[in-house]
């Protein structure tokens, strides 16, 4: 079992940044290919990113790429979300998720491929 902890959300102006953090527990997710989705209210959760288990492979939704980066530190068993040049349409909770061994980019957008969830973290961009 892996348990996801986020945090780092908040409110911010546009153009602002926010550094969201999933802290890890249980396993080490050195094994573990780890994605960042996100849900608005009333509409479907949707991927924002990714990275592979080994680091090798990070994909992007377009509309952050660019804006948002991705990153991994086994050591910490923490996975982070650097968010730049936020705009009001990022505002969501954001999720962190787990999955093992998981490589293929056009698996790691689809949120059912995924076995462990946090909780989220609320991000809100004011315009």
């Amino acid at each position: 079992q892996v348990q996801l902890v986020e945090s780092g959300g908040g409110l911010v102006q546009a153009g602002g940044s926010l550094r969201l953090s999933c802290a890890a527990s249980g396993r080490t997710i050195s094994d573990y290919a780890m994605g960042w989705f996100r849900q608005a209210p009333g509409k479907e959760r949707e991927f924002v990113s990714a990275i592979s288990w080994q680091g090798g492979a990070i994909v992007y939704e377009d509309s952050v790429k660019g804006r948002f980066t991705i990153s991994k530190d086994n050591a910490k068993n923490t996975v982070y979300l650097q968010m730049n040049s936020l705009k009001p349409e990022d505002t969501a909770v954001y999720y962190c998720a787990a999955v093992f061994g998981l490589t293929i980019v056009r698996a790691m957008r689809i949120p059912h491929n995924y076995d462990y969830w946090g909780q989220g973290t609320q991000v809100t961009v004011s315009s």
